[in-house]
C-alpha cells in the first residue's frame, strides 16, 4: 500500500470515456492499491505516454489509457502461423486488431486503484459507460497473488475479477513477472543454489564484469542535464526494444529526460562502460523493500561480447543485499532467461470485455491460446 504523505498526483477533466491528457498537479495523493513503484512514474507516463497512446478519464483516479491492439500480440508464433493459414484469417486479423481501452499503465507492474474505491461501482462504469465506446476493453496485470502487494490489495482486486467476470468479462492469465526474493547472504550462496551446469555457465559470464567499468548515478544529477547522455541512453533503450519480438509500448524520448531529470522520484540508474564507451544502462527504483528493475538498455554486439545480461543481474542482486531488500522484481519479458538467472513468478489476470458477443464467444473457447506464459512457467 502506498504511504498517505502528499505525493504529486494527476488530475483529470471528468469525462466519461473520452480522450483526455492527463495533467500533472500538486494533489494530496491517496494510497493507492497494486502500486509497487514510485508514484511519480505514473504521472510521467501520463505527461508522456507511449507513442500512439491516448490517456483517459475514467473517473475516481483510475489510470487508463487507449492504443491499438492486436489480441494475437502473446500469442505463440507457431499458433499465429496456423492462424494466418486459414481460408478467413484476413478477416479474423482485422477483427482482432482494434483501438482498445486499458485500464492500468505500462509503467506499473500491476494495474492500479485509488484505495477505498467500490471494484462494483467501478465493474458497473466499466461496462456501462466505458465498453461501448471500445471494441476490446482490458484491465491489464491485476495480480495473481499477494507477494509483492499485499493482502489487502490482492483480496481487493480478486473481488474485481469476480464481479468482472459476472458481467461478462474473460479472465486470462498474464505474463511471468519475474522476481528474486532475497533469502540468500551472499550471491555465492545464491549461486549455490543453482544447478551445477547452470552454476558453471553463469560463473564463467560473470568473469565478463571484471572488464566492464559500472557507475551509479541518481535520477535528477547534472549529468541527465547532457543532450549527448539523454540520446545515447535512449539510443540503448531502443536497441532492446527493436530486437524484442513484442513491439507494444514505445517509450518516447520526452518520457525518459523527465524521468531522469526528476530528483524526486528516486530513480537508480547503473551505467556500464566498456572503456570509454557506454555500452549498458539499467533504470531502478528502491521502493520500500524491493529494488524495481524498470528499463535497460544495450549496446549490441558489444553487451552480448560481455554477458551485460547476466552481469546486470547479479549486481543488481548485489545493490539489494547490501541495502537489505527483500525482494528483487525483474519485470515481464524474457522469462527463460531469468528463470535461468534464478527468477521466480508471479501471474496476473488480464480481464478482457469484448463489445461483440460472437468474438467474446471465442475468445472464451480460445483463451487458452493467449496465455503462453503461464503454460510454461507456472507451477
Amino acid at each position: 500500500m502506498a504511504a498517505t504523505t502528499p505525493r504529486r498526483g494527476f488530475v483529470h477533466a471528468n469525462v466519461n470515456g473520452v480522450q483526455n491528457r492527463g495533467v500533472f498537479a500538486d494533489v494530496n495523493q491517496p494510497p493507492l492499491d497494486n502500486l509497487i513503484e514510485p508514484f511519480g512514474l505514473i504521472g510521467h507516463f501520463l505527461a508522456h505516454p507511449p507513442a500512439g497512446f491516448s490517456i483517459l478519464d475514467l473517473g475516481n483516479g483510475v489510470p487508463a489509457f487507449s492504443a491499438p491492439f492486436d489480441l494475437l500480440t502473446t500469442v505463440e508464433k507457431p499458433v499465429r502461423r496456423v492462424i494466418d493459414m486459414l481460408l478467413f484469417s484476413r478477416v479474423l486479423r482485422r477483427l482482432l486488431v482494434a483501438n482498445t481501452c486499458f485500464v492500468g499503465t505500462t509503467t506499473s507492474e500491476y494495474s492500479i486503484f485509488p484505495a477505498g474505491t467500490s471494484a462494483d461501482d467501478l465493474a458497473n462504469r466499466l461496462v456501462m459507460d466505458i465498453a461501448p465506446h471500445y471494441p476490446f476493453l482490458i484491465i491489464k496485470d491485476l495480480p495473481g497473488d499477494s507477494v509483492l502487494v499485499g493482502e489487502a490489495a490482492y483480496a481487493w482486486s480478486q473481488t474485481l475479477i469476480e464481479l468482472c467476470r459476472a458481467r461478462g468479462f474473460v479472465a486470462l492469465e498474464g505474463q511471468a513477472l519475474a522476481y528474486v526474493p532475497i533469502d540468500f547472504a551472499s550471491t555465492d550462496e545464491f549461486l549455490m543454489r543453482r544447478s551445477h551446469a547452470r552454476r558453471k555457465n553463469l560463473r564463467r559470464k560473470l568473469k565478463a564484469a571484471s572488464g566492464l567499468r559500472i557507475e551509479e548515478i541518481h535520477s535528477g544529477d547534472d549529468a541527465f542535464s547532457s543532450g549527448p547522455l539523454l540520446a545515447r541512453l535512449y539510443e540503448l533503450y531502443r536497441n532492446v526494444y527493436d530486437q524484442s519480438e513484442i513491439h507494444f509500448d514505445l517509450l518516447t524520448e520526452p518520457f525518459f529526460r523527465s524521468v531522469l531529470q526528476d530528483a524526486a522520484i528516486g530513480g537508480i540508474i547503473f551505467l556500464y562502460y566498456d572503456g570509454a564507451e557506454l555500452i549498458g544502462f539499467n533504470l531502478c527504483f528502491h521502493e520500500k523493500s524491493m529494488l524495481i528493475d524498470k528499463y535497460i538498455g544495450l549496446s549490441y554486439p558489444q553487451a552480448r561480447d560481455h554477458n551485460l545480461y547476466a552481469v546486470s543481474w547479479f549486481h543488481n542482486l548485489e545493490y539489494a543485499l547490501a541495502h537489505g531488500l527483500r525482494y528483487y522484481v525483474a519485470g515481464w519479458t524474457d522469462p527463460e532467461v531469468k528463470r535461468e538467472l534464478g527468477a521466480q513468478f508471479t501471474f496476473t489476470k488480464h480481464m478482457v470485455y469484448v463489445r461483440n458477443s460472437l468474438l467474446r464467444g471465442l475468445l472464451r473457447r480460445l483463451r487458452r491460446l493467449f496465455e503462453s506464459d503461464h503454460a510454461r512457467h507456472g507451477r
